[in-house]
């Protein structure tokens, strides 16, 4: 007896959870928000809950699932109205990259580090920081990148557009570009791969008016033999 109570509470639970989610949308069933993911947790831990715990009345568990139903469809209404609930719930976009330029204070507010940003880009088939225009992270944790225009010159920084983009040497590394430089720290190990010492990229920074390692976010070297560099943001001033 107790057998058929879960399987048709099974049975019964698919098909409500299924009508629950479609009442409560379809973006439910896309990317989610942090929002989202707390009402799906909460749906898929009851939904257990009903068909393990047989001898509790079912209204015990399916209740609250209506209850988290509603508050989900009220929540999704008054977000509709407020871009402020909106923001609240499911958070806002943030540039990460604007005009080529990585902002460090976005990626140290939403706790990216610079590698998760280097795989995110390869991931949308971007081998070169510097041909990205802008990159946003979505309220969904997606990255949407726009790269440069085709003739666009890359440019390291407004700092440094005085300085062209030009070959810095004889290329002696083929493949991807390789990161010499991460949040003011030298990579010994890529300096290396590309045969070049750290008293050589000390020359190239001071070429472009850099006086320390530390001031540089990110620095790369590609197999035209070119350096990317992108300064650290500057603190802003107290008001």
């Amino acid at each position: 007896m107790e057998l058929m109570t879960i399987l048709l509470r099974t049975l019964f639970t698919y098909f409500f959870i299924l009508l629950l989610l479609r009442l409560m949308g379809k973006r439910e069933l896309g990317k989610m928000s942090v929002f989202d993911v707390v009402i799906s947790i909460m749906l898929a831990e009851m939904a257990v809950l009903a068909i393990e715990e047989a001898q509790k009345a079912a209204i015990n568990f399916y209740l609250p699932m209506i209850a988290i139903g509603l508050l989900e469809i009220g929540m999704a209404f008054l977000s509709l109205k407020s871009r402020r609930i909106r923001n609240w719930l499911e958070g806002s976009p943030s540039v990460l990259i604007e005009n080529g330029q990585i902002r460090e204070h976005e990626l140290r507010k939403n706790r990216i580090n610079l590698d998760d940003l280097l795989i995110q880009l390869r991931q949308k088939n971007i081998s070169n920081l510097a041909d990205v225009e802008f990159a946003i992270l979505e309220p969904t944790g997606e990255l949407s990148v726009f790269p440069k225009k085709e003739g666009q010159q890359s440019m390291p920084s407004d700092d440094l557009k005085e300085t062209p983009e030009v070959p810095v040497s004889t290329v002696a590394y083929s493949g991807l570009p390789i990161p010499l430089i991460l949040d003011g720290k030298v990579r010994e190990d890529a300096l290396k791969q590309i045969g070049k010492n750290t008293f050589w990229l000390k020359q190239q920074i001071h070429n472009r008016g850099i006086r320390e390692f530390r001031e540089i976010s990110y620095c790369s070297y590609d197999s035209e033999g070119r350096l990317y560099i992108d300064k650290k943001d500057k603190p802003r001033p107290n008001r």
